[in-house]
């Protein structure tokens, strides 16, 4: 039996922040204390508070160490691990109260979430088999091939109203049940782990801090539908992801967990990893299904669907990592648990990526039916440096900008579409005062223009054109007719392009326009940005009377663009400026301003 249990976070984020030298150092440092038979050190996966990271939680005291360095590392052995005092200095400031330390359930960031997708995550070692089984792993795969009928699988799943949390929100239960009811002497179980979205990495920090439950959900859904074989298709850039897959794989293969006749059974299912390329269209299911196959990933005219002709032309589901995830807990504690959480419509959580201006950077899961309101003010810890908050745009490129007025909306499948934007896959990213949204609209729409694959003229030429729009509008060059024009064209190509990504492509134009069309006519009519972001909009320029000639504006301008003596009054030549901005940030005195 241990005494202590420590856990430093290894995923992406962390790992980028150097927690595997802490995780090294830390190893180190406990057997040359002559703990390593008293301390138990588990490399695990996200906690969620990415914007604090490194992490390391020492139990059973439940300590939050924040933005652990290697050489703190010592020291919280010393002092905590040996002598039983621990480090407050390296706290989460929120958890240190006087004379004790707060639990992290009751921290702000936490307190308001409801982790099932990610209850094991930051919990066990994702790599080590017998630590997911110890927190109920495998059981309802046991369950289900041993006590279960197919469809009894599916009509659980179906009663818990558990809805597709890649975007569109269709009933998982009802795919399934539409695959089970075609008869093939093969059929398929996909996982789509591909995760185009920028700001999203719910999937990957599944994937990264417990893979088995994405691998017991996807074989029981094959035992729910008849299949045999599954596929995991993810991005090629999530090397940790991929690789911890991988020995899930394995050791589920070793424990009989996939393979023939599992339990004892007459069931047999497999699995294999696909690999993506970063092409965001393969996050489409044909596509992604034409990439399995080892051909180009371009989409397909749907009908027939996948659960009558998908995967080698054979019937095919496919759900993303998260909606995977809630299987089992479903299978385990029932339709009627699961339904309880959320709201009428929309059941169980939701995962969010939260970004972009605002405090808590990190993974967020919480009710359905929370508001953007509780998100960002309570469990993100609003917006920094005293900013107002002004939109958040979920779903990504294909998703819209919700503003400022609608932060009580509950958010769920159906509210969020009403208000012009979906739920996506939950990248959530928050946008303060600064923030210019036809720059916004400009952003998403130039990565749709760039990850289109070509195939219909509607997204492939209509896009491009929108994008053309948008950029004479930020250079100030657009007409009020432009912005009809966009208008009228971003719902011809919703409605003419053949999936997906075309038909929500126009999403972030549209849901800017209609919230904040006052900034797209102060660029056309005023030739200015209210926010002061679009570059060819603005001009610097010195204050006079705040200028004390200091030399450091000038002699950081790249391009030589600022005029003046040391001790007199500088000036800025509009025609050479770049408008980069060094000048303003390295200014003492408030003395350059923006326009």
């Amino acid at each position: 039996m241990y005494r202590s249990h420590v856990l430093i976070c290894g995923g992406t984020g962390c790992t980028s922040s150097n927690s595997g030298k802490i995780l090294e150092v830390m190893k180190e440092e406990v057997a040359k204390a002559g703990l390593t038979d008293e301390i138990n050190i588990v490399h695990t996966g996200c906690f969620g508070l990415c914007a604090l990271g490194p992490i390391m939680v020492v139990y059973p005291e439940g300590a939050f160490y924040s933005m652990v360095r290697p050489e703190d590392v010592p020291e919280i052995v010393e002092e905590h691990l040996l002598k039983g005092r621990i480090v407050k200095r390296l706290l989460y400031q929120e958890t240190v109260q006087e004379d004790t330390i707060k639990s992290l359930n009751e921290t702000d960031f936490y307190k308001k979430q409801m982790r099932l997708a990610l209850r094991n995550c930051g919990v066990i070692n994702p790599e080590v088999i017998d630590e997911y089984i110890a927190y109920d792993g495998y059981q309802a795969l046991a369950k289900c091939v041993t006590e279960m009928t197919p469809e009894e699988v599916i009509q659980t799943v179906l009663d818990s109203g558990l809805r597709g949390r890649g975007g569109a929100g269709f009933p998982t239960g009802r795919k399934w049940s539409l695959a089970a009811a075609n008869h093939a002497d093969q059929k398929y179980v996909c996982c789509n782990a591909d995760e185009g979205d920028p700001g999203a990495f719910m999937d990957r920090s599944v994937l990264e801090g417990d893979p088995h439950s994405v691998i017991e959900a996807m074989a029981i859904a094959g035992y729910a539908i008849g299949a045999t074989q599954g596929y995991v298709y993810v991005r090629a850039e999530y090397p940790i992801a991929v690789q911890r897959l991988r020995i899930a794989i394995d050791q589920a293969r070793e424990y009989g967990l996939l393979g023939k006749n599992i339990f004892g059974t007459d069931f047999c299912f497999d699995l294999d990893i696909r690999l993506g390329a970063g092409a965001f269209v393969c996050g489409e299911e044909t596509a992604l299904m034409t990439s399995i196959e080892g051909k180009r990933g371009e989409p397909h005219p749907r009908p027939p669907f996948p659960a009558v002709k998908g995967l080698f032309g054979k019937p095919t589901i496919l759900n993303n990592v998260e909606t995977y995830a809630n299987i089992p807990q479903i299978i385990l504690k029932g339709a009627e648990w699961f339904s309880s959480i959320g709201t009428e419509k929309s059941k169980g959580t939701k995962v969010f990526a939260v970004g972009g201006k605002i405090h808590n950077t990190g993974l967020v899961e919480v009710p359905m039916g929370t508001t953007l309101r509780e998100i960002v003010e309570e469990i993100g810890g609003g917006i920094p440096n005293g900013k107002k908050f002004k939109a958040a745009q979920t779903g990504g490129p294909s998703g819209g900008c919700i503003p400022a007025e609608h932060m009580d909306v509950p958010i769920d499948y159906d509210n969020l579409i009403a208000i012009g934007s979906m739920m996506g896959s939950g990248g959530l990213i928050v946008m303060d005062e600064d923030t210019c949204m036809v720059d916004i609209a400009k952003f998403f729409l130039e990565f749709t223009v760039d990850e289109s694959c070509g195939k219909c003229t509607p997204c492939r030429v209509g896009t491009k054109r929108l994008y053309e729009m948008l950029d004479k509008i930020t250079k100030g060059e657009g007409t009020l007719e432009d912005i009809d024009k966009m208008e009228e064209l971003c719902y011809h190509i919703k409605s003419n392009s053949l999936c997906g990504l075309g038909q929500t492509a126009p999403n972030p134009v549209l849901s800017t326009l209609q919230y904040f069309r006052d900034e797209y006519i102060a660029h056309v009519k005023d030739k200015t940005c209210p926010a002061g972001v679009c570059k060819s909009l603005l001009k610097y320029y010195i204050e006079p009377d705040k200028c004390r000639g200091c030399t450091l504006c000038a002699r950081q301008c790249p391009v030589g663009a600022i005029d003046g003596k040391v001790k007199e009054v500088h000036k800025i030549n509009t025609d050479r400026c770049v408008k980069c901005g060094a000048c303003i940030e390295k200014c003492r005195f408030g003395a350059i301003i923006k326009k």
